[in-house]
This record gives C-alpha cells, sequence and structure tokens, in this order.
C-alpha cells in the first residue's frame, strides 16, 4: 500500500497484506495492479491504480492517484467488458491498429511514485 494511501485513510485496505504487485509504465502513468488478502488470508481482490505525476506551482511533484477495488466475483465480467471494449478501439475506431505511445527520454523513478 502507498503511504499516502494509508494516511488518506483508505479504510478497505487497512489489514490486508500484499500479495503480488507488478507495476506498468505508460508514459506520464503508471498503472499498478496489485493483489491482496483480507484479514487472515481467507480471500484474495484485486487493485488497480492509476498514477499520474503532476508539476506543482512551487516546482515540487505530486502524483493524483484512482484506485479501483476488484472482487473475484467479478473478474471474469470485468475481463469480458475489458476484452469487448479493447476489440472495439481496435476494430472501429483504429482500423485494427492501436497507435503505439512514442516514450520520450523524460523518466520517472519507480521510488518517486
Amino acid at each position: 500500500m502507498y503511504r499516502d494511501d494509508f494516511e488518506r485513510g483508505f479504510a478497505p485496505e487497512r489489514g490486508s497484506d500484499d500479495v503480488y504487485s507488478k507495476p506498468v509504465r505508460a508514459g506520464k502513468r503508471t498503472y499498478f495492479f496489485d493483489v491482496k488478502s483480507t484479514r487472515g488470508n481467507k480471500d484474495f481482490y484485486l487493485t488497480i491504480t492509476e498514477s499520474k505525476r503532476r508539476q506543482e506551482a512551487g516546482g515540487g511533484f505530486s502524483y493524483d492517484k484512482h484506485k479501483i477495488f476488484l472482487y473475484k466475483e467479478d473478474f471474469e465480467k470485468f475481463r469480458e467488458g475489458l476484452d469487448e471494449v479493447v476489440e472495439y478501439i481496435k476494430n472501429n475506431c483504429f482500423d485494427g491498429e492501436i497507435p503505439q505511445r512514442e516514450f520520450t527520454a523524460e523518466a520517472v523513478e519507480f521510488e518517486d511514485l
């Protein structure tokens, strides 16, 4: 769990244990796919976090974060919906090929996230 999330009091994660994490960098955003267990390791769920670096007026940086909690009973429906929408975009919006992001030399350190 991210320190500022804990300080802000995101209650659903309190008492949970991190099981596995997969960060995916995509331009100025990083997506975190985190597998967590409930208290007592009786159940598991997924959090998907979008983190975007923002420059503040004073020259410092902050991160905007948005989270989705995905529970096991919703995994299949979520995946089906995501697959369907991605296929729609490929076939109807980009003629079968989604443009690839061009990466810039601007690097974001993983520790900064």
